[in-house]
């Protein structure tokens, strides 16, 4: 089998290094592998499988190519690298007993995050007074309400019982719902008001989020007032609850300076990466509990790493370190049996991609529509009155606020970033889209009505990743130009679009980007041609992201490619924590 290899600069740079003093043949192939272990972990994989690139010819740049060995071949040319260690020791790189190759930093995090989670789910929280526990369960959760399912009520009883939950589901099966009576289950217990909570997400926009539906639903709650009182109102980022350091890539709260809380709970699990994960279990202390909220089948993190899935698989297995720890909601109280969304987003994560083109292309279904691709010079045709009528409630509101309120109603999403059909393409025909219908007057970098996507954590202007805001005038200080982002407490900020940390425009923006939010109607936007990071994670993320509408423009062999594919993250994280488990029983 080939393997097409574009070889990265970093890649080449890593190999050399790490395989210098090697010669002749073996040199060759060392170098290759070890060339291929930098692009795996540069695609989001933690380790390379030697199983995978065994007695494969890799086809590099100008079409070199590099015979390599069987994986046992692989393995004695690299156990002679001096470079490459066994797992527990210090060296640049590891390889462990079933074949996979690390960077000993990832192998290390890896490490890290199962011995945490093995002892968190082992770990046994401060006594519950069960009587009290039973009488909130089944008050919260009654029987008799088809609004409730016997998986909330477990998911509940499993995040009070143990140190370590996960509350996995897609959008609309409760799981904030769940969680705001885990709050109160937590703070009916006898000194429950005593009780420190801290809530999180890995995006600013998705901690929003969370602190909106919590407000929502804490007063229709039956529980006393004084309970409602209680609930924790504020959603930070992960970064912001760990306290980044300046200057350096370290946390204020590690093991050694504990997280002041007594539970902690993490939104949008499925996109912390590896080293996030490993920080934050690293600074949850030793007695508290960590409930976990995600989707499993959404994308993983853009950093190496796909723990929540990992996670989940493991608690599968019967015996791991997390059995018992992992809890899906199945049944969606948004999407219903007859909802066009819900049944593409079951199909696409089914992988079935007749039924998912079936759907899209059923006149019946009013929610869920596919357009062919047009060529690139057609595409702002097709989509100016969509575009325009689309984007036009936001740029001519009021205020502010009302603009931040209304931007949500209606957004872009590209699979790539860059061409015609990328992020970049797309903006700047939405840009001239908008100024043809005279509700922009694009100009230099900063001007009214732009959108802005943060792309880098800045604590000091107090804006995350993933952050979204919007360049309008200050009614209350001479029109002014200002960057308004919806805060915490649910009033607007603003600061000088001087100040803003990288960021890029937003009228489209890539799935990957649109984690941890929901947009009233999707236009999903694909690429003419196929290309690996097509995936069922990416389309079923891209659909769920919707609440009234989807609609979707490529091609047909290309979407059902990406149907078919599931995305290919390399990791041990799974056998580990299974590992853990039997070692525990031993």
């Amino acid at each position: 089998m080939n393997i097409g290899f574009n070889e990265r600069p970093i890649d080449r740079q890593a190999s050399a290094f790490l395989c210098r003093g090697s010669r002749g043949a073996e040199a060759g192939i060392l170098r290759t592998a070890v060339s291929l272990l930098s692009q795996a972990v540069g695609q989001g994989s933690i380790c390379l499988d030697l199983e995978d690139i065994a007695t494969c010819t890799v086809v590099g740049p100008e079409m070199r190519e590099t015979e390599l060995p069987d994986a046992d071949g692989l393995r004695q040319l690299l156990e002679k690298l001096p470079t490459v260690g066994r797992p527990g020791q210090r060296r640049p790189m590891v390889l462990d007993d079933s074949g996979r190759l690390y960077f000993y930093r990832y192998w290390r995090y890896e490490s890290m995050v199962a011995e945490r989670l093995d002892r968190m789910a082992s770990a046994v929280p401060p006594s519950l007074e069960r009587g009290t526990l039973d009488e909130g369960l089944g008050r919260l959760f009654p029987a008799d309400d088809a609004e409730r399912e016997d998986h909330q009520k477990l998911a509940a009883k499993v995040a009070l019982q143990r140190c370590f939950s996960v509350i996995s589901g897609g959008p609309g099966t409760g799981k904030t719902s769940t969680v705001v009576r885990i709050l109160c289950l937590l703070l009916e217990q006898p000194g429950g008001a005593r009780q420190r909570i801290a809530m999180a997400a890995p995006t600013g926009k998705a901690a929003a989020r969370l602190k909106s539906s919590i407000s929502a639903m804490r007063h229709s709650l039956p529980c006393p007032d004084g309970v409602k009182d209680a609930m924790p109102s504020e959603v930070g980022t992960i970064h912001r609850l760990l306290g980044p350091l300046p200057g350096i890539s370290g946390f204020r709260h590690s093991a050694s300076n504990p997280l002041p809380f007594d539970t902690v709970i993490v939104d949008e699990a499925s996109m912390i990466d590896l080293p996030l994960m490993s920080a934050l279990l690293d600074a949850v202390p030793p007695h508290a509990r960590l409930i976990l909220l995600g989707d499993r089948d959404q994308l993983a993190s853009v950093d190496p790493g796909a723990v929540l899935g990992d996670i989940c698989r493991a608690g599968e297995e019967r015996g791991s370190a997390v059995e018992g720890c992992i809890t899906p909601l199945t049944r969606n109280f948004r999407f219903g049996a007859a909802s066009g969304i819900g049944g593409l987003a079951r199909a696409v994560n089914a992988g079935d991609d007749v039924e998912s083109m079936r759907l899209l292309l059923d006149e019946r279904v009013t929610d869920a529509g596919w357009r062919p691709l047009p060529e690139p010079g057609a595409l702002r045709h097709m989509l100016a009155k969509e575009i325009v009528e689309g984007y036009r409630p936001w740029l001519e509101a009021e205020s502010p606020a009302g603009s931040v309120q209304l931007f949500d109603r209606f957004r872009v999403l590209c699979a790539l970033r860059e061409g015609p059909f990328g992020v970049f393409g797309m903006n700047r025909s939405i840009e001239t889209l908008l100024a043809g219908a005279g509700l922009i007057s694009p100009s230099g970098l900063f001007w009214r009505g732009r959108p802005v996507l943060i792309t880098e954590n800045d604590p000091s202007s107090r804006l995350f990743n993933g952050d979204t805001g919007i360049l309008l005038p200050d009614p209350d200080a001479g029109k002014e130009l200002r960057a308004w982002f919806p805060a915490h407490d649910g009033t607007m900020r603003s600061l000088p679009p001087e100040r803003l940390p990288k960021h890029e425009t937003a009228f489209a923006m890539t799935v990957h980007k649109s984690q941890g939010s929901e947009f009233d109607r999707v236009l999903l936007v694909l690429p003419p041609e196929d290309v690996p990071l097509l995936t069922r994670e990416l389309a079923y993320t891209a659909i769920t992201r919707a609440k009234s509408s989807i609609g979707i423009i490529g091609n047909e062999t290309v979407f059902s490619a990406a149907v078919r594919r599931r995305t290919g993250r390399r990791s041990g994280l799974r056998d580990a924590l299974v590992e853990k488990g039997v070692q525990r029983l031993i």
